[in-house]
């Protein structure tokens, strides 16, 4: 008889685990509370479905922060074998400037039918709307949220890829965290999100307006260059979800959370400073204006700059340069593309298995990891995926042999 394999979760991580376990001969089950599969997914390709990086795989690991822990996996399941398992389903891509990998066709949709067919065709079987109210062990209990239903199953293995808990609305609502101990788990925090600030009524005029070309950095860390966009709570963009890494860890030492900005990077101090210098014929927007302060930049020094600088050339040349944004935090973790926390590496074995749960295994954002945005989210799901389903099968192997 076939060994029965219960997948938590029909997101990437769910899927890629699915994927290798179909290869044997298991009875592979997948398991979603929503009404379809990886509704983050496609939500995460509306806009064009950034699906990996084509960097040197060196500086690829550099920006998780489990580096050490994820390098092995990412290395190996890396953007040159995810471009061509797209190929195998049909789907052709291509790299961007910016060293980013997309499908041809940017979407996700057309991907995501094609991955389902294959694994229909692999008879792994999908139960959607079903709920999983409790694990004990190899023993996983249900509510059918259509028939309102509750029924119990018992399982050779199980794979857990639950998600986080940003974007609950499309699955991830860390309910799976009762199932396991404090101790295993390190509490969430929202990663590539907004930050806040607490802006003055002055400010209004360039809500939703960018700062263009700026560099920003956290004391101590690496600068990062780009755009950023002013909201009506503080700042949002790329370029902000870089520093929150730094930004966590001064929350988490109880440090001011402060955010530098060159909003000038292509010019000097010395330059700047000249062309700020004050003319009788012209008025102090006037010169801004032509030194290139003006629009949201300008906003932004009228707001953090005290105004017995904006006459001393040299001085607000500095601030300029080097402008301090006082944060107040991060936007809700509800609103956040992804969670930094989850299950710690130190709960788990090299097979991404539960040290208390022999039989289950864990992949996919409900692991400790955190990386920033540009395809580095998705290729950890994938290969995180694709390592749980390996370990599962190396485990059944040695079940079935003792």
């Amino acid at each position: 008889m076939s060994k029965r394999i219960a997948i938590i979760g029909a997101g990437p991580a769910g899927l890629m685990a699915a994927e290798v376990l179909s290869q044997y001969d298991y009875e592979v089950h997948v398991y979603e509370q929503k009404p379809s599969a990886a509704r983050k997914f496609l939500m995460a390709g509306k806009t064009g479905l950034n699906i990996s990086h084509a960097e040197p795989i060196e500086q690829f690991v550099q920006r998780y922060d489990r580096a050490e822990w994820l390098g092995p996996w990412v290395g190996q399941w890396d953007a040159n074998w995810i471009q061509h398992w797209m190929k195998d389903l049909g789907i052709e891509s291509y790299i961007g400037s910016s060293g980013r990998v997309f499908p041809l066709e940017m979407k996700a949709a057309p991907l995501l039918r094609a991955w389902l067919k294959r694994l229909a065709e692999h008879q792994v079987k999908f139960h959607y709307r079903h709920q999983i109210t409790a694990l004990k062990q190899q023993q996983l209990s249900f509510k059918h949220l259509v028939q309102d239903q509750e029924f119990t199953e018992h399982f050779d293995a199980i794979v857990m890829a639950c998600g986080a808990v940003s974007w609950s609305k499309l699955g991830s609502d860390g309910a799976w965290q009762q199932w396991l101990s404090p101790e295993q788990i390190e509490p969430f925090q929202a990663s590539n999100a907004g930050v806040e600030i607490a802006w003055s009524k002055f400010m209004q005029p360039v809500f939703g307006e960018p700062l263009k070309r700026v560099e920003a950095w956290v004391a101590g860390a690496e600068k990062t260059a780009g755009d950023i966009v002013i909201s009506h709570y503080g700042l949002e963009s790329g370029l902000i979800y870089k520093q929150g890494r730094a930004l966590r860890q001064l929350a988490k030492k109880h440090q001011p959370m402060q955010l530098f900005l060159d909003l000038f990077p292509d010019q000097s101090i010395e330059q700047l400073a000249k062309k700020l210098q004050p003319s009788k014929k012209q008025s102090l927007s006037n010169i801004w204006r032509k030194a290139g302060l003006e629009g949201a930049k300008a906003y932004l020094v009228r707001e953090l700059v005290t105004k017995e600088l904006w006459h001393q050339p040299e001085q607000l040349a500095k601030q300029m340069k080097s402008l301090c944004v006082p944060l107040t935090g991060f936007r809700p973790i509800e609103e956040a593309i992804s969670c930094a926390g989850g299950i710690r590496p130190d709960a788990l074995t090299d097979h991404l298995q539960l040290k208390t749960h022999p039989a289950v295994f864990c992949a996919g954002e409900m692991l400790d990891w955190d990386a920033p945005t540009g395809g580095y989210l998705l290729t950890a799901c994938f290969a995180t995926g694709r390592a749980a389903g390996q370990g599962v099968h190396t485990y059944l192997t040695a079940t079935a042999s003792s």
